[in-house]
């Protein structure tokens, strides 16, 4: 019953407020120095994978970190660098990977990236399997780590075996109940940003393939639920929002987990609903590490007293450290 107790992490004020720690480091937290070097991967269905290689300087390590960020993030932005950089400080190559559409071009296909997507992630693990790597470990961060526990539960017979471990932040694990939290007028600042990148996306993929998007009516549209109905469901094979929500939700797979998970969700996140804590899943899971921490908001975890490094990082690099031994 791996339900972990609650951490002596305290942000200092005003950040035990979950509002302010979420907006705080997008707002205030200097760019993690590193020194990426991106590669494109071709994908098995035609498209391709912008990837950003971060590699300890002093030797080549044998463990290798795969990073996915969040609904509208991508490789370059402030908390998978942080990531990234601490990975390298503990002795690990790191990759943050970017979604489809997410690294500055849009991606060939139809398709979009969306919350239950997993074979991108498996040929990045894959690719690094093909460089040599050992051991490869992963986190996820909201999005990513709905994808990143989805993967691992989904199909545990076609996880290598040099997959090792995940840690994972912010997890909307069940994709209806966060939608619906997201709608809140609360939430209404968080909407207006998601919103205007997806959509930006449809824009482009209506000039790319105008049979399959319809724009008409697009400006209009300002909740998940709308605008899930509309495209991703239909264009990657859904029946609608629901049915979307339903099948890519990573709470139904996290009984199959077979590899140690930490999963981390702050009590104040005022993105998940009550049903995105996975309390039942953690209790009857060897393999699932659930830690609820009273702060941190969604993707914050501010850590006082360390210039520039965060307690997500610390923590994924201690689960990390503490499974090699």
């Amino acid at each position: 019953m791996p339900i972990l107790p609650v951490p002596a992490y305290h942000p200092v004020l005003p950040l035990t407020n979950g509002h302010m720690h979420t907006i705080y480091p997008t707002l205030f937290r200097t760019v993690p120095p590193t020194f990426p070097r991106r590669e494109r991967l071709e994908t098995p269905d035609g498209d391709f994978l912008d990837i950003d290689w971060h590699e300890c300087p002093e030797n080549h390590a044998d463990t290798l970190v795969v990073i996915s960020h969040g609904l509208e993030g991508n490789a370059r932005k402030k908390y998978p660098l942080g990531m990234a950089r601490q990975m390298n400080r503990i002795g690990f190559d790191a990759i943050c990977l970017n979604f489809r559409g997410c690294s500055g071009q849009p991606n060939r296909l139809p398709r979009l990236y969306h919350s239950g997507v997993t074979d991108d992630l498996h040929t990045v693990i894959l690719h690094g399997i093909h460089n040599g790597y050992r051991r490869i470990f992963l986190v996820g961060f909201s999005m990513g780590g709905n994808q990143t526990l989805k993967y691992l539960g989904e199909n545990p017979g076609i996880i290598p075996p040099e997959v090792q471990g995940a840690a994972v932040f912010s997890v909307p694990c069940d994709l209806a109940g966060s939608a619906e939290v997201m709608d809140r007028p609360v939430n209404c600042l968080y909407m207006k940003y998601f919103m205007k990148g997806l959509r930006h996306k449809v824009q482009i993929k209506a000039t790319m393939f105008p049979e399959l998007f319809d724009t008409e009516g697009l400006e209009g549209i300002r909740t998940f639920q709308i605008f899930d109905d509309r495209y991703t469901a239909p264009i990657h094979g859904f029946l609608d929002a629901a049915d979307y929500y339903a099948q890519s939700s990573c709470k139904p797979f996290m009984s199959s987990i077979c590899v140690p998970s930490l999963v981390v969700q702050a009590k104040d996140d005022p993105f998940l609903s009550p049903s995105c804590y996975p309390w039942r899943e953690a209790e009857a899971s060897p393999n699932v590490f659930l830690e609820i921490p009273m702060y941190g908001g969604h993707v914050g975890f501010h850590l006082r007293g360390r210039e520039n490094v965060y307690w997500s990082e610390q923590r994924a690099g201690d689960f990390f450290l503490s499974l090699r031994t």
